[in-house]
């Protein structure tokens, strides 16, 4: 079963790009965050989506 949140870091890693990036995302609202407690989590569906989106330079 694939999990429906995952963490900054593990998204920073799937995406090829740093902790601020990801930050900068969800600020721009291109991945959707959920709080839990002190930590950050982001959706797979949102992060999926972004992923399909980007185009390959």
């Amino acid at each position: 079963m694939e999990p429906v949140a995952i963490s900054i870091n593990d998204t920073a890693k799937a995406l090829g790009v740093g902790r601020s990036s990801v930050y900068a995302l969800i600020k721009s609202g291109g991945l959707d965050a959920i709080k839990i407690g002190r930590r950050t989590l982001l959706t797979t569906e949102s992060i999926r989506r972004l992923a399909q989106a980007r185009t390959v330079i």
